[in-house]
């Protein structure tokens, strides 16, 4: 568990080692929100599609509410006779021995005096069903008891990594705002001072006038291609509410709206993968796209996303722009920003490889491995 730094994958790991630590049928990690649901609900020993069958996330109700409520463990022969059951979906599977433990926060010191709400709830862990039959026992109770144990050291340290990723991220877009800024201003004072040259020579000076104008629309054409930039740039990632996939084709749509090229966007097969890897997945495209847009003079970029049946994904950008030779653009000392792309590939056990040559078009692929 303590290997992983993002959230989402940790619960996952939690969830799946409980059940299998403990030999129970379900295993569930709910993350209560501040509005009466789960702000995160893992489930493991349950397909995709009973899980879809079952409809949304479960509210904070029942059983589940007064986990979210104790310190320690609760263990029952029949969840269904629990006084707090309070029922299940249609497409719910049939529960009967029940074992919850909290995940306590992981810095709280029970030496120390309780404030009246008392220590942090994180999440807790649900397990449902022990395999062969029979309830879980003493022994069940302390090996999640310890398991709980880790799951809050590492679900802290996976919170204070996003929290840390986010604060870098919120000066990254503070620092390319401020470029984009100062870019723009000097491109829209050079665009005025052309445009009032112009004026004065209208009449005396025709031919100097109208090549004054095609540099004011030069000037004007880069300035909004720096304000397509502010959009995709500066945009919150969406990735952990919405996926990989609606945030590629919500970003395609923003750019098929905001340049002449038709820019269009596929996926196929899809599964979620760990978010490090969906977070550089979304950042090569964007790298992508940007150089087919800005560089190529493509007419068409299109972007797929495929799953593969090793339970990864291959993002491919391609695009019938004019092309270029890689090893020319090397030895330029103009990357492109592909030693960046490679990078991002390489961080997360991925590949990366280009194809291109002028007069040939681009196409960009990364394939990741998934979990």
């Amino acid at each position: 568990m303590s290997r992983h730094l993002e959230v989402r994958e940790v619960l996952r790991r939690i969830t799946a080692s409980a059940r299998r630590l403990l030999g129970a049928e379900y295993a569930a990690l709910g993350v209560p929100d501040d509005h009466g649901g789960f702000a995160q609900f893992v489930v493991d020993g349950v397909t995709d599609e009973q899980w879809r069958a079952i409809g949304p996330l479960p509210r904070q109700h029942g059983v589940l509410a007064a986990m979210l409520h104790e310190t320690g463990p609760i263990r029952l022969d029949d969840v269904r006779r629990a006084p707090a059951f309070g029922g299940w979906p249609e497409a719910h599977p049939e529960l009967g021995a029940f074992l919850g433990m909290p995940i306590v926060d992981a810095d709280h010191d029970e030496d120390e005096d309780e404030d009246e709400d008392g220590p942090e709830v994180l999440g807790v862990i649900y397990l449902a069903d022990k395999r062969g039959g029979g309830g879980f026992t003493d022994h069940d109770e302390e090996l999640l008891r310890i398991l709980a144990a880790h799951a809050a050291l590492a679900l802290t340290n996976a919170r204070l990594y996003e929290r840390s990723r986010e604060l870098t991220l919120a000066g990254e877009r503070a620092r390319i705002a401020h470029d984009l800024h100062d870019a723009v201003s000097q491109k829209l004072f050079s665009l005025r001072l052309t445009a009032k040259a112009a004026a004065k020579l209208v009449d005396r000076d025709p031919a100097r006038a109208r090549a004054e104008l095609a540099e004011v629309a030069r000037l004007a054409a880069e300035a909004a291609d720096e304000l397509r930039a502010v959009v995709v740039e500066l945009r919150p990632a969406a990735l952990e509410e919405d996926g990989l996939s609606a945030t590629l084709a919500s970003q395609v749509q923003v750019l098929d709206r905001a340049h002449n090229a038709d820019i269009a966007f596929a996926a196929d097969r899809v599964r979620a993968l760990p978010q490090a890897q969906e977070a550089a997945l979304l950042r090569v495209a964007q790298e992508a796209l940007h150089n087919a847009l800005r560089h190529s003079g493509a007419g068409r970029v299109t972007v797929t996303l495929a799953g593969t049946p090793e339970r990864g994904a291959v993002l491919r950008v391609s695009d019938n722009g004019r092309g270029f030779d890689p090893g020319a653009v090397r030895r330029a000392g103009r990357h492109l920003g592909l030693a960046s792309m490679r990078d991002r590939a390489a961080a997360v056990g991925g590949r990366l490889t280009l194809d291109s040559s002028p007069g040939t078009g681009t196409i960009v692929e990364m394939e990741v491995p998934g979990a």
